[in-house]
């Protein structure tokens, strides 16, 4: 094979085109260096005032931060922000897993952006219990939404926070407020006893359902249906038309066994379908006329202040509870106290009664 005619490779790689040489490098570094440089509590502030949503998604961030020293930065935006929050309606949406929140809220909100609303949508993700991972994937299921200039989409993971709602949810509504956003809406992650949390936020709770899935009223807890301050029966389209208007006349009936609210509001039932549009816009009259209803007896601003008092014990609750568990002593001791509770040594009372004295000693 010597005098053979050696053959070229089809794998040999030919030189591509050279990259151009960088002609400004302190440019470049510099673009890095404010990438990386924070903005002030200041900065934020105005931004969130001046409605830039890029300062609103770094400040909810920096409020949903759990590191110790982005807590004072926070707190300067929050207080910064609150005398221009408080402009809006607050509106919670809870139902079961698949009975499409997602796209009921897409019709919903791109229906006041056309209104003139402008409409901030705080989606609680739910957060996986094994791995704490969360898909965030609220922004893929509003992809009409997402592109409205007039609205903001938010997805947050739930943690294991009560209901589901995202920790700190409650300062970011302030925030959106302040950055011009008249309606908010916070989607849950489902139906359960701790849809408490959001309701302890939002002016008005409405509760999604859909038909045909099963006797209408079972698996729903009374407390939620006593929350509601509308039921909504979701995918009333095609041949689901007629169960979703039967379903309307079990709640009905349901809602009037029920004592009276403090409000005096007698909850609505209503049908719609996210898909057509249809009963969109009667379920904003029935918020608007709740709306006008509550502030004309005073209810509406009297459950703000609620809220708001409500909130701050919620806050003392949480910061005694991460202290605690973040005090060396308590966390040196614990270790030791599982195990002696694990093997009967000591009851669990006991041993509750321990660390608290511990601590207080440590005080």
């Amino acid at each position: 094979m010597s005098g053979s005619k050696k053959r070229s490779s089809s794998l040999h790689e030919k030189a591509g085109i050279s990259p151009p040489e960088i002609t400004n490098v302190s440019a470049i570094q510099q673009i890095k260096k404010n990438r990386r440089q924070q903005p002030s509590s200041t900065e934020l502030i105005d931004g969130i005032l001046s409605g830039n949503i890029t300062a609103l998604s770094r400040a909810i961030t920096l409020v949903e931060s759990t590191n110790p020293e982005h807590t004072a930065k926070a707190n300067e935006v929050i207080q910064g922000c609150l005398p221009h929050a408080n402009q809006s309606i607050r509106i919670g949406i809870t139902g079961v897993p698949g009975v499409g929140k997602s796209t009921f809220i897409e019709s919903f909100g791109s229906y006041l952006t056309q209104l003139g609303k402008k409409v901030a949508v705080l989606a609680v993700d739910p957060s996986s219990s094994i791995s704490h991972g969360s898909i965030l994937g609220d922004k893929t299921r509003m992809e009409e939404l997402v592109k409205d200039e007039n609205a903001f989409i938010r997805p947050s993971a739930s943690g294991d926070t009560l209901g589901g709602v995202a920790r700190k949810t409650r300062e970011s509504i302030i925030l959106c407020e302040a950055a011009g956003f008249d309606t908010i809406v916070i989607e849950t992650v489902g139906v359960g006893q701790s849809e408490t949390a959001v309701h302890s936020m939002v002016d008005f709770f409405l509760l999604l359902k859909i038909s045909g899935a099963g006797d209408e009223l079972q698996g729903i807890k009374r407390g939620i249906m006593e929350m509601a301050d509308a039921i909504v029966i979701n995918k009333a389209d095609g041949d689901n038309i007629k169960k979703a208007n039967q379903a309307k006349l079990e709640f009905n009936r349901a809602l009037h066994l029920f004592p009276p609210k403090k409000s005096n509001w007698q909850p609505k039932v209503t049908t719609c379908s996210a898909i057509t549009k249809e009963g969109i816009s009667e379920i904003w009259n029935t918020i608007s006329d709740y709306t006008e209803t509550t502030s004309t007896t005073g209810f509406f601003q009297e459950r703000r202040k609620e809220q708001n008092q409500f909130w701050m014990m919620e806050t003392i609750d949480e910061h005694l509870k991460s202290n605690f568990y973040n005090h060396p002593e308590i966390i040196q001791q614990l270790v030791q106290i599982k195990k002696a509770v694990q093997n009967n040594e000591i009851s669990p009372f006991a041993a509750a009664q321990f660390l608290l004295n511990e601590y207080k000693n440590c005080l």
